[in-house]
């Protein structure tokens, strides 16, 4: 373990991160940069990507892109490689991508959607930690991954059935990767925001106008989140400063009721 109590939560880290070109992601990697970590940003779309990655770089900091669709497993593996051909190493991974299909309930989803929630948001997700916990292992030894989960993830959801229940499908990989690999030193964890001000929740408001002001209004803070503040959990369970934190699934949803 390093003493980063003086420097940059991250310093000296490189760090891979998926969904990267914007919201949560973009928010996470630009915060990552902030606090001294060389950044890959890995997403679908190349020319959001290279925007933050220029904006990093504008603002002094390291990062590179690589277009990674989270549905093609070898996209995925050659995205996390490219992080080692790029900076030498890997230590930790912001597993952030993920995609959604509108709001039905369950005997209403087509299945197309269903499928495509299994193929990106589970697993996607398991061949990026697999890849991952790879990379960490071949060159920095021990490291850290973060999962996004969401706090829909926890009891019913009947309004977004498939999405919830893939994202509590990725709480047990989640858990069961962090006893598989902690003995290593590899830590995994997981965040689990509330309503936050994203493109995919502007999405769900623009179908059900008044969704956000509704889900807000649950919360004690009586407000969404800014994808920054996401961030912030994200990088302090990849830093050293929460050592001691292993299967975790934080919940970061502003006291959601």
């Amino acid at each position: 373990m390093t003493d980063d109590t003086n420097t940059g939560l991250l310093a000296g880290k490189v760090a891979f991160v998926t969904g990267a070109g914007r919201g949560i992601g973009a928010a996470a990697a630009r915060l990552f940069a902030r606090e001294g970590a060389r950044v890959l940003l890995a997403a679908r779309t190349e020319d959001q990507l290279k925007a933050v990655a220029e904006e990093i770089g504008a603002a002094g900091g390291t990062a590179g892109h690589v277009v990674c669709d989270l549905a093609d497993p070898g996209s995925v593996r050659a995205a996390v490689d490219r992080a080692v051909e790029l900076y030498g190493r890997l230590d930790v991974a912001f597993n952030n991508g993920a995609t959604a299909v509108p709001p039905a309930p369950m005997d209403q989803i087509p299945e197309a959607d269903f499928d495509l929630m299994y193929q990106v948001n589970l697993k996607g997700q398991w061949v990026a930690m697999s890849a991952e916990v790879a990379a960490i292992r071949a060159t920095a030894g021990t490291g850290a991954i973060v999962n996004t989960s969401t706090v829909g993830s926890w009891g019913p959801n009947p309004v977004l059935p498939a999405y919830g229940a893939m994202k509590r499908a990725l709480n047990s990989l989640t858990e069961s990767a962090a006893a598989t690999y902690g003995p290593e030193g590899i830590r995994v964890n997981g965040i689990a925001p509330g309503t936050t001000l994203t493109d995919m929740v502007r999405a769900w408001e623009a179908v059900s106008p008044g969704i956000v002001e509704q889900l807000a209004a649950q919360t004690s803070l009586r407000r969404a989140a800014e994808p920054e503040e996401i961030a912030e959990a994200a990088a302090w369970l990849l830093s050293d400063r929460s050592s001691y934190v292993n299967g975790a699934v934080l919940r970061v949803d502003g006291g959601l009721g």
